[in-house]
């Protein structure tokens, strides 16, 4: 094209209409990821609770809380392991009690079994229907047919009734179950999972003090086909009660680079918002918790799981708590509020960590922990964690885990559970 011919057609107001117009567009769209933009903080929010290795420290009085274990008659043995675990890396310094929680009647033969691991006091609990159970407004023909309708369409676990009830029970009802009432803490620990580094400190107090409301080991990504239609829900939410956009929620949406006027386009697509941004997946993976149960039994909890629960989403898809959690902290806490357990050698199929291990050389021949062994990785200097185990390989790390932390851990920030700097 003649350069004079380009120079006219560039000054024709229609053109300029058109360049305006994209140009609106772009812009609009800069400033929509950037509202989702979470800069990182110039010092660290969340530290470690404990830098090195240190004696077990037993003066201080317990806090009220609890371990709790969800578990079938049928888990034994792999419940026997998972407590044995807790008990030669935790409990048998701090004794704290563990309430047992199962929808049948415990056979003797596991009272009589966990009884011998456990140091601390045991409480068995029958979990009842109205906790573990269809909700009362559904027919239960219906729900199991859903449930069924999962399995066929090969959504993992989809076809358990038994994993739905688990997921919606621990998604919403489990902080009001008998046995629990009366603690304001939780560690939740489930059958086939393991622990490979000493913890001497009291996880409760340190999360009491730092003014913590709930700590994870793992942030990773949910399986998108069991949860098509929770984010849309939870955006719902959000918005009928006018909650604030909190950084952790900025952290586990994926803005749309679509124009607004066009982004409805993508509203009803699985994943989505109504909005047409996309949740990422990300989520923390909640067979390891420690949280506060006054923040779940909150009035704003309640309410939110009250929403969720009438959508039907724990049975017609397979909504699991570990998202629900997630998504409860992105709406009710602050940032600085949640507290991630760097330091904990953790292990539930598929997936293990473990930190970049420091075995404290004052603490090689403690009376209380014992001689070093062959099974101890060797340590770092000002590492984090105490006397790992070689059998728990540092194997995992991802995305999510530096998304949910965006706001909590400064930029470049040294990662001790890998020995390497954070990547944005």
């Amino acid at each position: 094209m003649h350069p004079r011919l380009a120079l006219v057609r560039w000054r024709s107001p229609k053109f300029q209409v058109v360049v305006a117009i994209l140009f609106g567009f772009l812009v609009e769209v800069l400033y929509h990821q950037f509202h989702y933009h979470v800069p990182r903080p110039t010092e660290e929010k969340d530290p470690v609770f404990q830098v090195g290795c240190r004696e077990p420290d037993t003066s201080a009085p317990r806090e009220n809380a609890a371990i709790i274990m969800l578990a079938q008659n049928s888990d034994l043995e792999s419940a026997i392991s998972s407590l044995q675990s807790l008990e030669d890396h935790f409990n048998k310094w701090f004794h704290y009690p563990i309430v047992f929680m199962n929808n049948e009647a415990f056979t003797d033969e596991f009272i009589d079994r966990v009884s011998k691991v456990v140091s601390g006091e045991k409480k068995f609990e029958v979990v009842g229907k109205e906790y573990f159970g269809f909700p009362e407004w559904m027919d239960e023909d219906l729900g199991k047919q859903l449930v069924k309708e999962n399995g066929e369409l090969g959504i993992h676990k989809g076809g358990l009734e038994g994993y739905h009830h688990m997921c919606r029970f621990y998604s919403g009802r489990f902080y009001d179950v008998p046995a629990l009432k009366e603690y304001k803490w939780y560690w939740r620990v489930e059958p086939h999972v393991q622990f490979s580094c000493a913890i001497t400190y009291d996880p409760f107090r340190l999360m009491r003090e730092k003014n913590k409301k709930y700590g994870y080991t793992i942030a990773l990504w949910e399986i998108d086909n069991t949860v098509p239609d929770l984010f849309r829900v939870v955006s719902e939410f959000k918005a009928m009660k006018n909650i604030r956009t909190t950084s952790l929620w900025k952290s586990l949406v994926r803005p749309s680079w679509m124009p607004w006027g066009l982004r409805w386009l993508k509203a009803g697509q699985p994943l989505h918002d109504g909005n047409g941004d996309e949740w990422n997946l990300c989520h923390f993976w909640s067979n390891f918790e420690i949280g506060d149960l006054d923040f779940f039994r909150s009035q704003e909890h309640r309410e939110f799981f009250d929403f969720l629960d009438l959508q039907g989403g724990f049975y017609a898809e397979r909504w699991g708590d570990a998202s629900v959690h997630a998504f409860a902290a992105a709406l009710l806490l602050r940032s600085e509020e949640l507290h991630h357990f760097e330091d904990f050698g953790y292990y539930h199929d598929p997936w293990k960590v473990s930190p970049a291990n420091a075995l404290g050389m004052q603490l090689e021949e403690s009376k209380v922990l014992g001689p070093l062994s062959d099974d101890i990785v060797d340590g770092e200097e000002g590492g984090t964690g105490c006397r790992c185990e070689k059998k728990q390989v540092r194997n995992f790390q991802n995305y999510c885990l530096n998304k949910v932390q965006r706001s909590s851990r400064p930029a470049a920030w040294p990662n001790k559970m890998w020995g390497d700097k954070w990547e944005d």
